[in-house]
């Protein structure tokens, strides 16, 4: 390295300069361990976006690099590449336009920065999540390892946060696992859900779990109803960023996250989210747990529903363009 030169840092990809990839920018930004390219199709839209961030450095105290662009030749060589490009489902559009409109995106980026990144772990945020991931994992062609979704840990992010809410704790006490499909079939695991140790039924009824856990699975619709425009985008991304230093840093973290299934829980053939140990290279482990019938059927219905949309998607591929 010559005098005055920066040694290379990590460097992670986000496609999308919307409000998830603005935010997990800035969250990545702040732990400054590497550099950040951001791209979007939107002329000027990355480009003021990284350079408004940078202009934060000073005050924050960071370094990171964040370079926003339109193309894809800055991505190369990039360790991580964050997926949320795509669009939100909008009044009077079809379940089915959602998906056509979406598996374009996903599929046509998805091998854009795998062309420059050929050694990159992807994760997946586009909605629906699960779906989309299995577009990814096509377009790709990478071990499954290196191809996983974000739900879980956004889904338990929350139902820590209504228990925390509920019991009036601290939310630093609460441990939550939800696995299953990124939707309302997604299965919070009250069982496996502790604060400070202690199992969630022994501190809350029957009922009091109940809500909860409904609640959970509607947490992002909750979002979006209070909003009226728009969608969650702070919790998710702060979601990305805990799988982004898992990979990074090879923290080799248990958490839940969709990954494609190959016979784990009784599944093949479908992306849903479950335990795994996360860290350098992607997926290290897929943990499995010893679910009680209940919790079992339940995974499997979520991983149904899963299959009901790649079911639509492949539907779709197959009919001619009007």
């Amino acid at each position: 390295m010559q005098d005055g030169q920066r040694a290379a840092r990590p460097k992670v990809t986000i496609v999308g300069a919307g409000m998830v990839g603005g935010a997990l920018t800035q969250f990545l930004a702040l732990r400054d361990y590497a550099d950040i390219v951001l791209v979007d199709i939107v002329e000027g839209l990355p480009q003021g976006k990284a350079l408004d961030l940078m202009q934060a450095g000073p005050i924050l105290g960071f370094d990171t690099r964040i370079t926003g662009t339109n193309g894809y030749t800055g991505t190369t060589d990039s360790d991580v590449v964050v997926i949320t490009s795509g669009i939100a489902r909008k009044p009077g559009m079809s379940r089915d336009d959602l998906l056509r409109t979406n598996m374009g995106i996903v599929r046509s980026v998805t091998a854009l920065v795998v062309e420059h990144s050929p050694a990159a772990v992807v994760i997946v945020v586009s909605n629906p999540l699960d779906a989309m991931c299995h577009v990814a994992y096509d377009a790709a062609h990478l071990p499954r390892e290196r191809v996983i979704g974000m739900a879980g840990v956004l889904d338990a992010a929350r139902f820590r946060t209504f228990i925390a809410m509920e019991l009036s704790v601290s939310v630093e006490d609460v441990s939550a696992l939800v696995l299953g499909g990124h939707g309302d079939t997604m299965v919070p695991l009250s069982r496996f859900s502790t604060v400070n140790g202690i199992p969630l039924p022994e501190l809350l009824p029957a009922d009091r779990i109940a809500a909860l856990e409904s609640r959970t699975a509607k947490g992002g619709a909750e979002v979006i109803s209070l909003l009226k425009t728009g969608s969650a985008y702070t919790a998710p991304g702060a979601s990305v960023l805990q799988m982004v230093d898992a990979v990074i840093l090879d923290k080799q973290r248990v958490i839940p996250c969709s990954v494609l299934l190959q016979g784990e829980y009784g599944i093949s053939g479908v992306f849903v989210g479950v335990p795994i140990k996360l860290g350098a290279g992607g997926v290290q482990e897929i943990i499995q747990l010893d679910l009680a019938e209940q919790e079992r059927a339940a995974l499997h219905q979520s991983a149904n529903a899963v299959q009901g949309l790649v079911d639509a998607m492949a539907r779709l591929a197959s009919e001619p363009q009007v």
